[in-house]
């Protein structure tokens, strides 16, 4: 298993991207809002939601590529 830290203010982000999104899905299969009102708040979240993944998702699978190469490093760095 692949570990990956995080730090608080990068946790909260993506819980609440998440929230964001499971929201917005929520709203667009609800039926508890006029129609119209719900189409566009559910939209909206889901969308914000999809988007704002997109940039921590990267910055979290950049820093877990980025670990694997100092471990790589070190290992050939080790045998020379």
């Amino acid at each position: 298993m692949k570990e990956t830290r995080l730090t608080m203010p990068e946790l909260a982000l993506i819980a609440g991207t998440r929230a964001a999104l499971g929201a917005g899905a929520a709203l667009l299969i609800g039926d508890r809002l006029p129609k119209e009102t719900r189409k566009a708040v559910g939209w909206t979240l889901f969308l914000i939601g999809a988007v704002t993944t997109v940039p921590l998702l990267a910055e979290v699978l950049g820093r877990r590529h980025e670990k694997q190469e100092d471990t790589a490093t070190r290992c050939v760095e080790s045998y020379e």
